[in-house]
């Protein structure tokens, strides 16, 4: 009648998940994130130009005795530059130098300030903001259902999303340079939406198949509501899916990372929904023994 017992493999979705979250777990711990400057007050100098030369240019900045943190490439003919404090006039000498060295004035593609301090707020308010976010929901899905199985275990697939994007950026941060800004923080929030939107289609469902079919077991009712919610949850995701790989793309670089973001979230929420959000209450039901109501 079912179809696929989707609640006989369980330990399967389960496995897959930590395959994804370990890796990011032991990143997050070991290497952390890499926070930009949005973070951790400093100024971000982004210049372009044919020829520049990546230890040149930092040989050249050393040479001036300016605080440089790091470089990197950022496109073909780009550079990213971080330092811990550059004023304007020292910022037009780096230029005006590197325009005699090179024998090109670089253009200025980005350049951007803040204080240790406003940084250090906006990592405080980021972090209250997500932890009233999941609190919020928790409330409105116990309230909503009535039952706190569902609040607790739509919170815990919202956490396998966070940790899974969290880790993702832990690791390109590590590996490739790539920053969490403030427009990251945004990501996050819109995915821990976007997780439990899904989540909570696939949970009314189990709600109203409990109220048709009273003598079905929880098993049957949660096997029932994947296989007729699914598709729909694919189909939704997937149009999404595809216009986030065109910003990843296409897009400038200064959304690139945003979209990305969006992008890890999206792929782990419409997996979350319904293979980590529904195993996950079906394992709280038989450890609880708890009938349904």
């Amino acid at each position: 009648m079912n179809g696929i017992k989707w609640t006989k493999l369980n330990w399967i979705f389960f496995t897959i998940s930590a395959l994804f979250i370990l890796p990011g777990v032991y990143s997050l711990v070991r290497w952390g994130l890499e926070l930009s400057v949005d973070f951790t007050g400093g100024t971000l100098l982004e210049i372009s130009a044919d020829g520049l030369n990546q230890d040149g240019i930092a040989e050249l900045i050393n040479g001036k005795g300016l605080s440089l943190k790091s470089i990197q490439s950022s496109g073909d003919k780009s550079l990213l530059l971080r330092f811990d404090s550059l004023e304007e006039a020292s910022k037009d000498d780096l230029l005006n130098t590197i325009n005699e060295t090179n024998g090109s004035l670089p253009e200025v593609v980005r350049w951007e300030s803040l204080g240790p301090a406003l940084g250090q707020e906006l990592l405080t308010k980021t972090g209250i903001s997500i932890l009233l976010a999941i609190l919020v929901i928790l409330v409105y899905i116990n309230l909503q259902f009535k039952n706190r199985a569902f609040g607790v275990c739509a919170v815990l697939a919202m956490l396998h999303d966070s940790l899974i994007l969290l880790g993702s950026f832990s690791l390109l941060g590590h590996f490739f340079g790539v920053e969490v800004d403030s427009l990251f923080v945004t990501a996050v929030l819109t995915i821990l939406s976007f997780s439990v939107h899904d989540t909570v289609v696939v949970y009314d469902r189990i709600r109203e198949l409990s109220r048709i079919n009273p003598k079905m077991s929880f098993e049957e009712i949660s096997d029932l509501a994947i296989s007729q919610t699914l598709v729909r949850s694919i189909n939704n995701s997937l149009t999404i899916i595809f216009m986030l790989i065109a910003l990843v793309w296409l897009g400038g670089e200064t959304i690139r990372n945003f979209a990305l973001a969006l992008l890890i979230g999206t792929v782990a929420g419409t997996y979350s929904s319904t293979f980590t959000a529904v195993p996950l209450l079906v394992v709280w039901q038989k450890a609880f023994r708890k009938r349904w109501k």
